[in-house]
């Protein structure tokens, strides 16, 4: 068997029905919409109608509620720290704050603040200073013997904008 004698099994593939090209197609002029009215025109969509059934969109229950003004918080996790610490790009000797994470490339952007998350491993002593951070992590980072400190001032600032 060649490459160029490949070929699909017959009856596998159907060629497409091509619209509106002349009376001997079968679907010429009208192009299977039939005639006049809205449905025949071009840029129609009527999902949202169901002749005067209740339409689902009403039929369904609608739940929960999304806060306006929820803080989005830039997330980071123990292990990404560690990563950062190892390669060279954070220095565990400093302090670390949210603005020296944001330098070194660790989160893009501060947003409403950074987050910090226990996923991963932490060895490295570190003193961080960031707006918010999970209980597991707070004792991730004090039990290999640094500090984590969440400020209230960061939070506020926050809160106030």
């Amino acid at each position: 068997m060649k490459l160029n004698e490949l070929r699909d099994n017959p009856g596998a593939t159907k060629k497409r029905q091509r619209v509106g090209r002349g009376p001997g197609s079968g679907k010429g002029k009208t192009g299977g919409r039939g005639i006049k009215g809205q449905k025949s025109r071009s840029g129609v969509a009527l999902g949202g109608y169901e002749g005067g059934q209740m339409p689902l969109y009403r039929r369904l229950p609608k739940r929960g509620f999304t806060k306006p003004n929820a803080k989005k918080f830039a997330v980071i996790n123990l292990g990404q720290l560690q990563k950062f610490v190892d390669a060279g790009t954070l220095d565990a000797k400093k302090e670390i704050t949210e603005d020296l994470l944001v330098e070194a490339g660790v989160v893009r952007r501060k947003l409403d603040g950074i987050r910090v998350l226990a996923k991963g491993e932490i060895k490295a002593k570190l003193k961080l200073a960031v707006t918010g951070a999970s209980k597991a992590a707070i004792d991730a980072v004090e039990k290999a013997g640094g500090s984590l400190s969440v400020t209230a001032a960061a939070s506020a600032a926050a809160t106030a904008e």
